[in-house]
């Protein structure tokens, strides 16, 4: 599912027109792409948890030359599916 069928899919869900439902899920996209960028996590109970994760910096190899490449530490998002998301994924 792309993010036009999921605007169309709410829309069919809610009665809502496909232009109002793409503003809902723009904002809720904005609002959680928001506070993990400012260092929250953002908890939706039975979907799963948006957070970050530390990554150390560290030597890696360029496969090219197998020369030692220093890599910079960096922050990344993490996912971690809830219960619910993980039980519905069991049942396919």
């Amino acid at each position: 599912m792309n993010k036009q069928e999921l605007i169309k899919k709410v829309s069919d869900e809610t009665g809502l027109s496909k232009r109002e439902a793409a503003a809902a899920i723009e904002e809720t996209f904005a609002a959680i792409i928001g506070a993990v960028a400012a260092g929250d996590t953002v908890n939706i109970t039975g979907f799963g948890i948006f957070d970050t994760k530390k990554r150390p910096a560290h030597t890696g190899v360029n496969p090219r030359t197998r020369e030692p490449v220093e890599v910079p530490a960096k922050i990344i998002p993490l996912f971690k599916a809830g219960k619910t998301l993980r039980d519905a994924c069991e049942k396919e």
